[in-house]
């Protein structure tokens, strides 16, 4: 059944449930049609995301990876929103969000390179409609209107999905992209993943607002708020608006209630100074894995023997992409300078020309 929200605004105080801690359905009606293949592929997927965040974290505490944002928790807010999507959309994604990349057909070996801060990380397959993870706070959401736009004007059907966290709502380019995309009709559908602290300041003190989906309401657009860690509500909540967006209606606003069980980065951020062990261990409760698990096994098209392939088959591709980002050659800096510009500046050739010298001499 299509999930209806007419705009009101009374509509966006209630979340958009319909899995809950125990596996049971509360809203038969908004269920998602979905066969048992793609809801083990759905769960085949989470799995594989998570045992791959911890050997992420593994790997960056050795010093093989650079920077790294954990995904934890996250899985249901990532992975059933990009499951919704076309392969032909656009992805517009923000540092954490790696796992929609790979699912949307980024190699993982580049993900490893991208971590690194090698330039081969940022060299995409052709068939890949996607751009680089955003680092700056907010900016993919103007991107996003854009390419929608452009998607319009040429009469694609595809759309623009752009990912953010709480904090990028306190950001102007999120109004700017909002109001934008809200005039225009902009086949666009932007994804807030709510969870809780953005890097390290409560989102109750980062807006008055009693929920990030109402301000849809500012821009004259859809919004929705869903439960993160409910991968159906997901699912349901992406697929109908990016059919709402196909169909000429314009963008919604999909606010995921989530929470990373880690910290903010790998960069030194130590989430005991922000928030409390105990209510860690109260979203950990809620996790999206065991919840879609139970849900699963009482169908009975989910087994220990299914979560431990998966498992398995996510450490062998983890070593395996590992070893061919560890082959890659190692960048030089006249790589990182010959990719600043299509045509380098006068300052910038003549950086490439000194450093190119000495590494010249090097070889």
């Amino acid at each position: 059944m299509p999930v209806n929200y007419s705009g009101k605004i009374e509509d966006f105080f209630s979340t958009l449930r319909i899995l809950d801690e125990q596996g049971h359905i509360v809203d038969q009606q908004k269920k998602p049609e979905m066969t048992n293949d793609q809801l083990r592929e759905l769960m085949r997927r989470m799995v594989y995301t998570r045992i791959w965040d911890q050997r992420a974290l593994s790997l960056n505490r050795q010093g093989r990876l650079g920077f790294y944002a954990p995904v934890s928790g996250q899985e249901a807010s990532m992975v059933a929103s990009e499951f919704a999507m076309d392969k032909g959309d656009w992805l517009l994604p923000s540092y954490r969000d790696i796992p929609q990349l790979v699912w949307h057909g980024l190699p993982l070996y580049k993900a490893f390179l991208y971590s690194r801060g090698h330039f081969e990380g940022g060299k995409y397959p052709v068939e890949l409609n996607a751009v680089m993870p955003q680092i700056i706070i907010g900016a993919q959401a103007t991107q996003t209107t854009g390419i929608a736009l452009g998607l319009k004007k040429r009469r694609k059907s595809q759309i623009a999905f752009c990912y953010f966290g709480d904090g990028a709502t306190s950001q102007g380019d999120f109004y700017e992209a909002m109001n934008f995309a809200g005039v225009y009709k902009a086949p666009a559908v932007f994804i807030c993943q709510n969870n809780r602290f953005a890097i390290s300041v409560p989102v109750e003190k980062q807006t008055a607002a009693q929920t990030l989906a109402q301000k849809a309401v500012a821009a004259g657009i859809r919004g929705i708020q869903a439960d993160g860690l409910d991968p159906l509500a997901v699912y349901a909540a992406a697929k109908e608006a990016r059919d709402h967006a196909l169909a000429g209606n314009g963008p919604t606003l999909i606010e995921t209630l989530t929470y990373r069980y880690g910290p903010h980065t790998m960069a030194g951020d130590d989430p005991t100074r922000y928030r409390t062990d105990e209510l860690t261990n109260e979203w950990e409760k809620r996790d999206p894995l065991i919840r879609f698990r139970l849900y699963l096994e009482k169908q009975g098209i989910w087994s220990r023997e299914d979560e431990e392939q998966a498992s398995a088959q996510a450490k062998d591709d983890v070593a395996k992409a590992l070893k061919q980002a560890d082959g890659v050659p190692k960048q030089k800096v006249t790589d990182l300078l010959g990719n600043m510009f299509e045509k380098p500046t006068q300052n910038v050739q003549e950086q490439i020309e000194k450093y190119g010298a000495r590494e010249g001499d090097q070889r």
